[in-house]
């Protein structure tokens, strides 16, 4: 396990990524909530009265995209910066080949419940293992994502106990989840829960649902039925259908009996 003493520097600031569809930007208002939260707590501050207009229309032209809006303070305040721009189709709902291949890094405390501009290292790699934050032997979260494990119809995530970002899709996930009539826990996890699990997937407010196959080369078994069955869901959730116009239909987890990797 490699060791890690980083911690985000406040003054860089927090930010939000949105996924845009058909000029809509997804789960705005629980983005924009959980922004306010960490403004607040963080800086004693408020988001502008207009910012939901502010990202409604930097969002309208742009039909699969990407927006990030990020607060950074100033000695007036806040000053927000909003820039939005298209998304790769193949990087939302990576498919089964694309599966994340993880290698733990301790950090005490974790990364916390803001989502900092100063991330050193944390975002999806391009290419390797990327990140995925410890505490001791309990197992966090990724970099860029929310962990899953699935063990005989139940799901389990660690809790939103303030060492961890609670992300939009994994509380979407969940939601649904429970709708689906699969049992939700939220409990620490460790590297045995994960190697024993069915199924193991990470989710993410762009990439939407993907497979976690591998944990500091140990393969794990990455997507499977349920995962599937919950990924199809956050797709039309956040209206990702094959409608017959030109959007690009993103790619889904793998179907059922279709390797994971």
């Amino acid at each position: 396990m490699i060791p890690s003493d980083d911690r985000p520097d406040p003054l860089q600031g927090i930010f939000e990524t949105l996924l845009v569809v058909r000029g809509e930007p997804v789960e705005m208002e629980n983005h924009l909530a959980r922004m306010r939260a960490s403004l607040d707590e963080i800086y004693a501050a408020e988001l502008p009265a207009d910012v939901a207009e502010r990202v409604r229309a930097a969002a309208a032209n742009l039909d699969l995209g990407r927006l990030r809006l990020t607060a950074v303070p100033s000695g007036s305040g806040i000053n927000l910066e909003l820039s939005a721009r298209p998304v790769d189709p193949e990087a939302v709902f990576p498919s089964a080949p694309q599966g994340a291949e993880l290698r733990r890094v301790n950090r005490p405390g974790g990364h916390g419940p803001h989502k900092w501009v100063d991330r050193r290292g944390m975002d999806h790699p391009d290419a390797g293992p990327g990140q995925l934050i410890c505490d001791g032997e309990e197992l966090l979260e990724a970099g860029w994502a929310n962990l899953f494990a699935i063990h005989r119809e139940a799901l389990w995530t660690p809790p939103a106990d303030g060492r961890i970002l609670p992300g939009m899709s994994r509380a979407a996930v969940q939601d649904i989840a429970q709708d689906e009539g699969l049992d939700v826990h939220e409990k620490p996890l460790c590297e045995e829960d994960l190697l024993a699990a069915d199924e193991t997937f990470l989710t993410n407010s762009i990439r939407g649902v993907e497979a976690a196959v591998a944990l500091d080369s140990q393969p794990l078994p990455g997507c499977g039925p349920l995962s599937h069955r919950l990924a199809a869901a956050l797709q039309r959730r956040w209206g990702l259908t094959n409608a017959a116009d030109d959007l690009p239909a993103p790619a889904t987890a793998p179907p059922p009996g279709q390797p994971s990797r």
